[in-house]
């Protein structure tokens, strides 16, 4: 299925986009958070700050720059100043532990590494002392807004821009082009590892302007955006298509519906895009009917299966009058979309059409196209599709083949008039609350401790995150663990989404005739194991005295 329209449409570079929205739009506020709020002109005035003194630290045209921090407006000027110049995003998760982290930044060398002192009881720019990373060091700055200068800080860094001249500034500006690589987001895969996703300037652009134009994002409107900007969703939905947009955009650290509901009356908040968790929050939320929320006109959603009963309760109960869903991964941000058009019935079980200018196929295991309602892998080729993995040339020639068909390891079915469903996955991978979870990479990082022997991990399902993990352990002789024990090992070492909420310690694991795990009866075990929490839960709440 193809869909080419504006299939010629160019365009330049992030630093460039911004020039010209600020041109156009200077008074218009362009980002907010709880400290601080800048017009598109002030935002093009601080980015190009930002840009000078990046060069004064010797970033360079090509050279990676992490941000390890949650969403502010230091956390966009640092990006788009370091961007503008021909630096390469690397966003880290806040989430992740340290010895995630740690991989990540090792193995990206980055120069600058923009880091929060203190989110959630972590200070991210003490643990980067304590890591062992690339040779040279990186500079790390703390992204936290100080008046005073301190040595290390943000304010600090910002001092420097005095040392570079506008001529050279300008001179590095225009020498980034829209082929030019914008970005490296990493994922997980199969392996166990991430790997670093590299996107150019042109499509990150045209994707997010192209996603924003289909859920009916126009200029004025105003965007919360609690996606994390370490995420595409955050970063390219959220952000970037706010700008090219011309809507404006305000962050939150983090998801408090209590928060959320005052922002939305407070601010007039008309957008908001979101995993299926965020609305089911507010919805049940009791301030709710007490909160003006005529603002809200759009909702965007997906990342995991949006139930029908809430896409209903999205329009009926928050007010929307649009609902749109979308489908992609890191490789590829945006492969269908709905749109404002598409029928209100549908959006919970169809992802969506092509975005223009992309080729979106049904394959079977040949490679073969199948027919329509047949189900089979979904390819996609076009614009959106990432240059590849980050000096990984094996596993890009793995997940895009020699016709630049990206192969996503989801399997899903057309219908007659172009709408996707996803209806599996041949990847081994669930996902959290609209984040991805790949049992290889959890697998790999809890096999570290040394009181295990083997594990294996799969998804299930949970009504509130859609999904969660369910681990199968197998303890090294002379252990003695238990299903406690073995959730506590995970949080200490990775991300608390994908920290397993269920565990079972078990002698072995199933294999085939190649020794491979199968997963197949643990998932059978998994629901089961959920299925008894599920009405643990409900025998407890009806046990509970009510008044």
């Amino acid at each position: 299925m193809r869909l080419d329209s504006n299939a010629d449409a160019q365009y330049g570079s992030l630093g460039g986009m911004l020039e010209t929205q600020a041109a156009r739009l200077g008074d218009q506020l362009a980002v907010a958070d709880c400290r601080r709020r800048l017009t598109y002109a002030e935002l093009n005035e601080a980015v190009g700050v930002a840009g000078r003194a990046a060069l004064a630290h010797g970033l360079l045209r090509g050279d990676r720059f992490a941000v390890w921090a949650p969403n502010s407006v230091e956390w966009v000027v640092a990006t788009l100043g370091c961007v503008s110049v021909g630096g390469i995003l690397v966003p880290v998760s806040t989430r992740l532990k340290s010895i995630e982290a740690a991989d990540i930044l090792r193995r990206s060398r980055p120069r600058l590494v923009f880091a929060t002192g203190d989110f959630l009881g972590s200070n991210y720019v003490s643990l980067l002392s304590d890591m062992e990373l690339s040779s040279p060091a990186p500079t790390v700055i703390d992204i936290r807004p100080s008046r005073a200068p301190e040595p290390g800080s943000f304010a600090a860094f910002l001092d420097t821009a005095t040392t570079v001249s506008t001529e050279a500034h300008q001179r590095a500006t225009s020498e980034v082009t829209s082929d030019d690589i914008a970005d490296m987001l990493f994922t997980s895969g199969t392996t166990g590892f991430p790997k670093g996703v590299l996107a150019a300037h042109s499509q990150v652009l045209r994707g997010s302007d192209l996603y924003f134009q289909s859920i009916g994002v126009r200029e004025g409107d105003r965007v919360l955006c609690i996606n994390p900007l370490f995420h595409a969703f955050g970063y390219k939905g959220a952000l970037l298509g706010s700008l090219l947009r011309g809507a404006s955009v305000y962050f939150e650290e983090t998801f408090d519906a209590d928060r959320a509901l005052e922002l939305i009356e407070t601010e007039r908040i008309s957008v908001l895009p979101a995993p299926p968790t965020v609305f089911s929050d507010l919805i049940a939320h009791p301030s709710r009917h007490r909160t003006d929320l005529s603002s809200l006109r759009a909702a965007a959603t997906g990342g995991t299966m949006v139930p029908p009963a809430l896409v209903r309760s999205i329009g009926s109960e928050l007010g929307c009058e649009t609902i749109t869903t979308a489908y992609g991964q890191t490789e590829a941000p945006t492969i269908v979309c709905m749109t404002t058009d598409d029928r209100p019935e549908d959006i919970s079980e169809w992802a969506g059409r092509a975005l223009p200018g992309l080729e979106v196929r049904v394959v079977d295991d040949a490679g073969r196209p199948v027919a329509t309602g047949e189900p089979g892998e979904i390819l996609a080729r076009g614009f959106i599709v990432m240059k590849g993995y980050f000096e990984d040339e094996e596993a890009t020639a793995k997940t895009i083949d020699a016709d630049g068909w990206l192969h996503t390891g989801d399997v899903g079915v057309f219908r007659d008039d172009g709408l996707l469903k996803i209806t599996d996955r041949k990847k081994d991978m669930f996902i959290v609350g609209g984040l991805n979870v790949y049992p290889a990479e959890v697998e790999a990082i809890m096999s570290a401790d040394p009181r295990i022997a083997e594990l294996a991990i799969v998804g299930t399902s949970d009504e509130r995150l859609g999904e969660v993990g369910a681990a199968f352990v197998v303890p090294a002789a002379g252990e003695r663990l238990g299903p406690d024990d073995v959730i506590a090992i995970a949080r200490e070492r990775v991300a608390n989404y994908k920290v397993p909420r269920y565990a079972e310690i078990v002698t072995n694991l199933p294999r085939n005739a190649a020794g491979k795990v199968v997963k197949v009866g643990l998932r059978a075990r998994a629901a089961a194991m959920s299925g008894a929490a599920a009405e643990s839960a409900a025998d407890d709440t009806h046990s509970t005295p009510r008044d």
